[in-house]
């Protein structure tokens, strides 16, 4: 029972199709957390494009995979990152994220045998 995501969108965008599944959930395992990375590197760099570029490319995806809160954690770090805001401000909010998203790729990887 999936507990840190929810893959209804996907089912519903796929005509339940369970290869583009397999497509969409391979894709969130394996580039999320390396996009994430990015982010973490613009917060600590200051630099704001790197990390609104990345947090932009992942925004649909936690959308897709019915993510809401760490959806709305990463409007907060594109909001920062056009204000150019201190790492300080942003940094709680980044860490919620890659929480949600470890937890979130552990049972994915647990539940489809990844």
């Amino acid at each position: 029972m999936a507990i840190n995501y929810n893959l209804a969108k996907v089912y519903a965008l796929s005509d339940n199709d369970p290869e583009f599944v397999m497509q969409i959930i391979t894709l969130f395992v394996t580039e999320v957390p390396q996009d994430l990375q990015q982010i973490d590197l613009g917060i600590k760099a200051k630099d704001h494009k790197l990390a609104y570029s990345f947090a932009h490319k992942i925004k649909p995806t936690l959308d897709l995979l019915g993510m809401s809160m760490a959806h709305e954690e990463i409007l907060q770090v594109e909001a920062w990152t056009k204000v150019e805001g201190k790492r300080k401000e942003i940094e709680a909010t980044f860490e919620s994220i890659k929480d949600q998203v470890e937890k979130a790729v552990k049972e994915i990887k647990k539940d489809f045998d990844l």
